[in-house]
């Protein structure tokens, strides 16, 4: 059943379910924030109003630079005014920061251990008809690569704002990695949110499950429907919202493949180097167990809309659903 302690939409299981994109939670958040703290400043490559950039300038135009086409120059300004006691957020879209910008943010950034948080717009397939270049579905794997680095991607609009809020009271280099559609809004106001902390979204009274679902993003509202179909169908499910993808809930993850015995990561990104990776390094240290992966599977993207190429990539209900039915199997078998 869903979590009723942490306070997710009353709606989520409606028709009608408000929907907002994860990128205007971030124009929001660092607004909010901004008003808190004057050491905040956002930068952008060309694309504030894209980014949702632009909320934060009309706010704040003292504190925001728009740096041109230039990704590489925009991680190098960035560090520079993180080094002088400033917090930047620099934003664009993720296959052009960190995609194009990838070795600027490793040694002007995280080498030198700067906070600057790199917001990655328009991640994953849901960039539509921009197609195959512009749709990343590689920055998790290139961002948790580098040593220091955060790593968040929020499931929806509300946990996009507290995520940017959250960070920009750290002191680490961090990525945020948001997208272009409106999607279900999952959690509300009074849902909780820490840095590293997974969520138990879904949950059973029973002390084991016959499956245990790690997901990450907006691809979270589909496996929690699909929860939701399997539960009311005889079949026992946990659901963790790993919104911290680096420094991953190792504990979250071990308890609920104690739990289980079986697990299915879900992601909008490349299996290789993503969530899957991430949870499937945890398990084999600590506790070895049958795991399914949802998630591109050595493809680029293409031009359509988000839900056809869920379909086309194996990403959507019927996926989830056939993953968590063939680990079930491995465990009996």
């Amino acid at each position: 059943m869903i979590n009723k302690k942490i306070k997710l939409n009353p709606d989520l299981f409606e028709e009608n379910i408000d929907k907002k994109p994860t990128r205007d939670g971030f124009g929001d958040g660092v607004v909010e924030v901004g008003k808190e703290d004057e050491r905040i400043v956002v930068l952008t490559a060309d694309l504030s109003e894209s980014t949702r950039a632009n909320k934060f300038a009309e706010e704040f135009p003292n504190r925001f630079f728009n740096v041109g086409i230039a990704e590489q120059n925009l991680a190098s300004v960035a560090s520079g005014l993180a080094a002088v006691g400033k917090i930047p957020f620099a934003t664009s879209y993720a296959m052009f920061s960190p995609g194009r910008n990838w070795e600027q943010i490793r040694t002007t950034i995280c080498y030198n251990d700067q906070p600057v948080k790199i917001v990655g717009s328009h991640s994953g397939l849901t960039t539509g008809p921009d197609g195959g270049t512009h749709q990343a579905l590689e920055d998790i794997a290139i961002t948790r690569v580098l040593p220091r680095m955060i790593v968040i991607c929020p499931c929806d609009y509300e946990e996009a704002k507290k995520a940017t809020i959250a960070c920009a009271k750290t002191s680490d280099p961090t990525y945020l990695r948001l997208s272009r559609e409106k999607t279900p809004q999952i959690t509300t106001k009074d849902t909780p949110f820490e840095i590293g902390k997974a969520i138990k979204v879904f949950e059973s009274k029973e002390e084991s499950v016959d499956v245990g679902i790690i997901s990450t993003g907006i691809l979270l509202h589909k496996v929690l429907k699909i929860a939701n179909d399997l539960e009311q169908n005889g079949t026992s499910v946990e659901v963790l919202n790993i919104h911290t993808i680096k420094p991953i809930d190792e504990s979250a993850i071990i308890e609920l493949a104690k739990k289980s015995g079986a697990i299915v990561t879900v992601e909008e990104h490349q299996i290789v180097g993503g969530l899957g990776s991430a949870v499937a390094e945890v398990l084999a240290k600590n506790l070895p167990t049958p795991i399914e992966f949802v998630g591109v599977s050595d493809q680029y993207g293409q031009s359509g809309n988000a839900e056809e190429l869920f379909s086309q990539y194996k990403i959507d209900e019927s996926a989830i659903l056939e993953s968590v039915e063939k680990v079930i199997s491995r465990k009996t078998n």
